[in-house]
């Protein structure tokens, strides 16, 4: 995209988000619409890491994931086997299959496999502490992905640290686009899921959504990823039924909620770009780049910078191999909309940041 073209974007969005009826607007609403033109920048720089240890040699790690129907989950395997073959190991994945008895078979799996490290996708700490203190204590690092309600380092368990971009701040950038969006009008509906880390997210949207004197938190529903295609097309007609237009904005923590709401919206005969407006606090997927880049049913997603966490997790588990802390590093929350789609990865439906993370990482192991 040409900088003149990029430039009439940006001015049609701040416009948007600037423009409302008179006497509307308060100083929350025009916070809101400073914080979404600050969190959509496109082309964020790289503000991580910049030193560490060289390369272990010839590691073996294994990357156990939650669920590889989840978008989030899936992305980081594929960034974390990138950075696995750049800094020359040994990489498997196993499917947990998104039940509580696969999780736990992958990870007995992975410890009999004997590797050096192991990276959970969004397999949660605390309800597999015993097997992972099992798989600690024979010497085995493991990093976590999405694996605890915060991150950094889990202090009753021997992770070396949890990456996420902070949950606080996810689901307080998708709230805030809600009321800049909506100039303080928003009638909202929050979808959560049951995960540490998915309540996080969701007690920030309801916090930042209270603060908005003309919104509404209208309902709060919790509801498993693994249940959303079940669940989500009736309780989208109940939700269309005892709230009609006064039901203007969702905002769930993963896309797959939205996955499961279009088909509703469109029997019900609301058009794509209509009401309600869709936002996700989380990760990301392709379903939903092409959902905000057609404006049908999904206006924005904070979405995870999923390739890059893959790479920051194998760093990690190279620091942890030569005896160092974790790096410190929380990658910065990112929203994208219709007007930065095109940027940072966007044309591939992933945000992936254009701030070239992966040489910085090569450079820090010595690998070309």
């Amino acid at each position: 995209m040409k900088i003149r073209e990029l430039l009439t974007g940006l001015v049609a969005i701040a416009a948007t988000l600037m423009c409302s009826p008179a006497g509307a607007e308060d100083s929350f609403v025009a916070e809101a619409k400073r914080h979404t033109a600050l969190v959509s920048r496109p082309n964020p720089p790289w503000d991580g890491p910049s030193t560490g240890p060289r390369a272990r040699k010839g590691k073996y790690v294994i990357y156990v994931s939650n669920d590889q129907r989840n978008g989030g989950a899936r992305g980081v395997g594929l960034g974390a086997a990138e950075a696995a073959k750049a800094i020359g190991w040994n990489f498997r994945l196993i499917d947990g299959q998104g039940t509580e008895q696969g999780r736990r078979d992958a990870l007995k799996q992975a410890a009999d496999l004997k590797p050096d490290g192991i990276i959970l996708g969004t397999v949660d700490a605390q309800n597999q502490a015993e097997v992972i203190r099992e798989i600690a204590a024979k010497g085995i690092k493991i990093v976590g992905w999405h694996s605890a309600g915060r991150p950094g380092p889990i202090s009753n368990l021997p992770i070396v640290t949890n990456i996420s971009t902070d949950p606080v701040e996810v689901g307080r950038a998708a709230a805030m686009y809600a009321v800049a969006d909506s100039n303080g009008t928003a009638g909202v509906v929050i979808f959560r899921g049951v995960t540490p880390l998915s309540t996080v997210k969701a007690n920030a949207m309801i916090e930042t959504i209270r603060k908005c004197q003309g919104c509404s938190v209208l309902q709060v529903k919790t509801m498993d990823l693994k249940d959303t295609h079940s669940a989500m097309p009736q309780f989208t007609a109940l939700l269309l039924q005892n709230y009609g237009k006064k039901w203007t904005y969702s905002i769930g923590i993963n896309d797959l909620y939205f996955d499961a709401m279009s088909p509703s919206l469109i029997a019900a005969a609301i058009p794509g770009n209509g009401y309600p407006r869709n936002i996700s606090a989380g990760d990301g997927s392709e379903t939903a780049f092409e959902r905000i880049r057609k404006k049908r049913y999904q206006i924005g997603t904070v979405a995870e910078p999923l390739r890059l966490h893959g790479w920051q997790a194998v760093d990690e588990l190279n620091r942890a191999f030569a005896g160092e802390k974790w790096s410190g590093y929380t990658a910065p929350v990112h929203l994208i909309t219709a007007a930065n789609i095109t940027h940072d990865g966007g044309n591939q439906n992933e945000y992936d940041p254009d701030n070239g993370y992966r040489n910085i990482y090569r450079k820090i192991w010595g690998v070309k």
